[in-house]
């Protein structure tokens, strides 16, 4: 068994342990790869242990977590809860599981939507208080209606942040809170010019542009790399909304960055006012 400490340079493959061959991960080094498919699916505590500094990298304090978590994005390396996520993509698993399609009564309950003479607000009444969130259906109007739908229709009432990073995000709108969870159908992106700063309410999607559902998330600062990559399409109303997001943002959480203590939606509602 290999111990964190005796960490490697892809030119050691002398210490290669017996059933694992090294594997490429992007040009930067190499990583141990279990031989035998029965063996592909580690815990991240298992993953840790077979983790290697990239040639050129001094081991660092905490190196070898940081790159176990870039680990994760690895199909080899995927856990089992299927959150593979990187620290810093918000993306649901491309093995989401698609429960009950509810796009019949999504489409029911947004059939009087009128952009051009209302506005529409989505007040997340949770456990830590309200966060009231204003949509921007000038640059993502398919998104705005489909999570004003999905909220008439009660969908996030219940519904935890399953995923929390300090300083990047807060991910929400799983049913089943593990980040596997869909509506049952998805939707087409709308990326636009929307900068992705503290406040801003993005869609969670896997690698596919156009698959999101019902996840989203609020970020926490300010991330130019998810700029044109996510659709982002709405924003905290006011400073005490902003608040809450924060305060949920500081819930400790354990490695697979699930909270340790619930941060959950009670209620959501769409407050519609006239221009």
């Amino acid at each position: 068994m290999i111990r964190p400490a005796e960490r490697f340079t892809h030119r050691n493959n002398a210490r290669r342990p017996t059933g694992f061959t090294f594997t490429r991960c992007r040009g930067r080094g190499r990583f141990l790869r279990p031989i035998t498919p029965a063996t592909k699916t580690f815990s991240l505590a298992a993953i840790e242990q077979f983790a290697i500094v990239p040639s050129g990298r001094s081991p660092a304090k905490n190196h070898t977590l940081a790159f176990v978590r870039q680990l994760q994005t690895l199909p080899t390396f995927r856990r089992r809860t299927v959150d593979v996520a990187s620290n810093h993509s918000p993306r649901r698993t491309k093995k989401t599981l698609m429960s009950k399609n509810r796009q019949a009564e999504v489409d029911a309950a947004k059939k009087d939507l009128d952009f051009a003479k209302n506005t529409y607000q989505i007040e997340l009444d949770t456990n830590h208080g309200k966060i009231v969130l204003d949509l921007l259906p000038d640059v993502a109007p398919g998104h705005c209606a489909n999570l004003i739908g999905l909220t008439k229709i009660g969908y996030y009432n219940g519904v935890s942040f399953h995923r929390i990073i300090s300083g990047f995000m807060i991910q929400g709108g799983c049913p089943l809170g593990t980040g596997t969870g869909g509506p049952g159908y998805t939707i087409k992106a709308e990326f636009n010019a929307t900068p992705h700063v503290a406040g801003v309410l993005s869609m969670a999607r896997t690698s596919d542009p156009n698959s999101a559902g019902s996840q989203f998330f609020i970020c926490l600062g300010t991330h130019t790399h998810l700029d044109r990559q996510y659709t982002a399409f709405g924003r905290t109303a006011d400073a005490s909304s902003l608040d809450v997001v924060k305060k949920i943002g500081a819930t400790p959480v354990d490695r697979g960055d699930k909270p340790l203590q619930p941060a959950t939606i009670k209620t959501a509602t769409v407050i519609e006012k006239a221009k």
